[in-house]
C-alpha cells in the first residue's frame, strides 16, 4: 500500500493529543484515570492491582499514570506520563503534566504538539467567598504558556464539585472568574465544564446530579475538537530522532537520519542545511515504512539518505537559511511588576540579531547575540554537578560569582558542594 495513500487516511482521522495541566493535586492524573476506567481501556490486571490497593472501597485512579516510585511514594506527578485510549467515534493519546512549579519544563514538554489543553481547576482550593474568585497561580501559568506554545483549543475543567455545598453557585463564580482571566490574556475557551474526576460526574457522560448544567460533558466536549493541520507548505523542517546505519561494518555504510517532519516537504534531490554543523548537502533518497517514497510531508516519519555524512540535529532547507527576524514580542507570565532575566547559552548561526527592551518593546539592531554574563559558567558549573565533579562546579559557580557579586544561585550552589563534601569525609570516617 502506499505510504502516502496511509498518510492522507490519518489525517481524515486524525487522533487527538491533548494534555492535563493545572496546579498541584487539582485531579489531573485521576482525570486520565477516569478516562482510561469508563472508555475500558484498563487490563483486568491492572484493575485487579488498584482494587487490591483501595483504600475504603475507593480505588486510586491516579495510579494508572503515576507509575514511577517517588511519584507513588509522595503522591504526586513528576515525569510526562503518556495514555492512549478510544471511543467508538475518535481516538487519544493523552499527556499527564505535572502541577509543581518545579516541574514546569515537563509541562511544557507535555504542551509541545499537542492539540489542545485541559486546564483542570481545583474548585475546594479557592475562595468562593471573594468576587471575583481569586485564581490559582499555576492555574494562570499553564494557561498563559499552552496559549504562548499555540495549543490550538484550552478547555477548563472545574473539577471536585462533589466536594462542595452549592455546585452550581461555586461553579458559576469560578466560570466567571476564568472568563474574566481569559479575557484579559487573550485565551478563547473552547468550553468550561464542572467536573468530578474522582464520581465521573460529566466525564465521560453527563451527571444526574447537576441538572443544571445543560453542556456536553468533557469527553463528548473533546471528541468534537480539531487536531492541528500540519504546515504541509512551505520551509522543511525535520528534527532528527534516530539514525539508522546499514551494512554489516565494512566499507561505505549509508545512514538514515529520521525524524517526524515538523513543517514543509522534502523530496530527492532537495538541498538541505544540516544543524549544528551549518553544512549542506542533498538529499538522495526519502524513507517512510521501511521503503523509498516520492516525498516527506509534515506530520509523517521520515527517514532522510544523504549525499554526505555531517553531524546533525536537524535539517532545514537551503533556500530559507537567510530569513530574519524582524521584530520580537514577549508576553510576561506571572503578576505585573515581576522582573525577569533571560539567558542566552547559545547564540550561533543565527543571521541578523538584535536585543529586546521588555519595557519599552524596543528592538535594537546587533550583529550576533551575546551570552548573558553569569549564565554559562552557572550552567558548566550544574554540568559538573551531575558529572560528581565537585571541583570543577566550585570552580565554575565562583566565575559565576566574579561576574556577578552575591548572585543566589552561585552562593546556594557554593554552599550545597561543601555541605555535600563534609558529609563525604564523615561517611569516610
Amino acid at each position: 500500500m502506499d505510504p502516502q495513500h496511509d498518510t492522507d487516511g490519518e489525517a481524515r482521522h486524525k487522533a487527538l493529543r491533548f494534555f492535563t495541566a493545572g496546579s498541584v493535586d487539582d485531579g489531573k492524573s485521576t482525570l486520565i484515570g477516569r478516562f482510561l476506567l469508563d472508555s475500558r481501556a484498563i487490563l483486568a490486571d491492572q484493575l485487579d492491582a488498584l482494587q487490591r490497593y483501595a483504600v475504603a472501597g475507593a480505588i486510586d485512579l491516579s495510579r494508572l499514570t503515576d507509575g514511577l516510585e517517588a511519584e507513588r511514594e509522595q503522591g504526586i506527578t513528576i515525569d510526562v506520563a503518556y495514555r492512549y485510549f478510544a471511543t467508538p467515534r475518535r481516538k487519544f493519546i493523552i499527556a499527564d503534566a505535572p502541577g509543581h512549579e518545579q516541574y514546569t519544563r515537563n509541562m511544557v514538554t507535555a504542551a509541545a504538539g499537542s492539540d489542545a489543553a485541559v486546564v483542570l481547576v481545583d474548585i475546594t482550593k479557592l475562595d468562593l467567598s471573594a468576587r471575583p474568585v481569586r485564581l490559582l497561580p499555576q492555574t494562570r501559568r499553564h494557561s498563559l504558556l499552552a496559549q504562548l506554545l499555540r495549543v490550538p483549543s484550552i478547555v477548563f475543567a472545574v473539577n471536585k464539585l462533589d466536594a462542595v455545598a452549592d455546585p452550581q453557585v461555586a461553579f458559576e463564580a469560578v466560570r466567571a472568574a476564568l472568563l474574566e482571566f481569559a479575557e484579559g490574556a487573550g485565551i478563547r475557551p473552547a468550553g468550561i465544564v464542572p467536573v468530578s474526576a474522582l464520581r465521573g460526574d460529566n466525564v465521560a457522560v453527563a451527571s444526574a446530579e447537576w441538572p443544571w448544567y445543560d453542556g456536553a460533558p468533557l469527553l463528548e466536549l473533546l471528541e468534537d475538537l480539531p487536531a492541528v493541520e500540519e504546515a504541509g507548505e512551505g520551509a522543511l523542517l525535520l528534527p532528527v530522532q534516530y539514525v539508522a546505519r546499514e551494512g554489516d561494518g565494512t566499507g561505505h555504510q549509508p545512514r538514515t537520519f529520521w525524524g517526524r517532519i515538523a513543517h514543509g516537504t522534502v523530496r530527492a534531490g532537495d538541498v538541505v542545511r544540516v544543524h549544528p554543523a551549518g553544512q549542506t548537502a542533498t538529499v538522495v533518497e526519502v524513507r517512510h515504512a521501511g521503503g523509498a517514497v516520492e516525498r516527506g510531508v509534515a506530520g509523517q516519519s521520515a527517514g532522510l539518505v544523504l549525499d554526505r555524512l555531517e553531524c546533525l540535529a536537524r535539517l532545514e532547507r537551503y533556500d530559507d537559511f537567510d530569513r530574519v527576524a524582524a521584530s520580537w514580542r514577549a508576553r510576561l507570565l506571572s503578576e505585573p511588576g515581576t522582573a525577569y532575566r533571560f539567558h542566552l547559552l547559545r547564540a550561533e548561526r543565527l543571521g541578523s540579531a538584535g536585543s529586546v527592551s521588555l519595557a519599552a518593546m524596543e528592538y535594537d539592531a546587533a550583529d550576533r547575540l551575546r551570552p548573558n554574563d553569569p549564565a554559562v559558567p552557572l550552567a558548566k558549573a550544574r554540568m559538573y554537578e551531575a558529572a560528581r565533579d565537585t571541583e570543577r562546579a566550585r570552580a565554575a559557580y565562583r566565575e559565576a560569582l566574579r561576574r556577578r557579586p552575591g548572585l543566589d544561585a552561585a552562593e546556594k550552589g557554593l554552599k550545597a558542594l561543601d555541605l555535600e563534601v563534609r558529609r563525604g569525609a564523615s561517611d569516610g570516617r
